[in-house]
């Protein structure tokens, strides 16, 4: 578990990591330089799940070496409210939740922690207005976990 004071909010309690793919941890399907060590460092304290639609159809097979739960949407379903409706399950205040698209969106306006990356694909407007967090890119997204003054910095008030 992951926890953190920030003054004038109040106590942090993470359990839970639920990250996109496309976008958020990978770029063309290929996951970015130094995520896969980050990910294995922060399965020490936290459950690790990845919920995609796999568009590259890479997840998984990219992913085997990460100790994590990598979930794969249905095409035909809303993603958007799956995602949500995952992190609910999880219980929502005890998830920090990262992506980047507009069907991250809603969890990531319900999770305890919402943090939306920008990088080469872009970010949706949906997703910027939902997160606590901007970052421009994925390691900097996961290093708000691992050196969580940052973290405190940008949400004490």
């Amino acid at each position: 578990m992951f926890k953190l004071e920030i003054p004038r909010v109040g106590m942090l309690e993470i359990k839970h990591l639920v990250l996109d793919f496309n976008g958020t941890l990978s770029v063309d399907g290929q996951v970015k330089t130094g995520v896969k060590e980050k990910l294995l460092e922060l399965s020490k304290d936290l459950e690790i799940h990845v919920v995609t639609a796999d568009t590259f159809g890479k997840a998984k097979k990219t992913l085997i070496d990460v100790d994590c739960k990598v979930h794969i949407l249905p095409p035909e379903e809303a993603h958007d409210e799956l995602k949500l409706k995952y992190v609910e399950e999880l219980g929502a205040k005890n998830v920090c939740a990262i992506g980047n698209g507009s069907n991250d969106a809603l969890m990531l306006a319900e999770a305890g922690l919402g943090i939306a990356v920008l990088m080469e694909e872009g970010m949706s407007r949906e997703a910027f207005l939902a997160a606590d967090v901007l970052v421009k890119d994925i390691n900097d997204a996961l290093d708000l976990l691992l050196k969580p003054l940052r973290l405190k910095a940008t949400l004490r008030r």
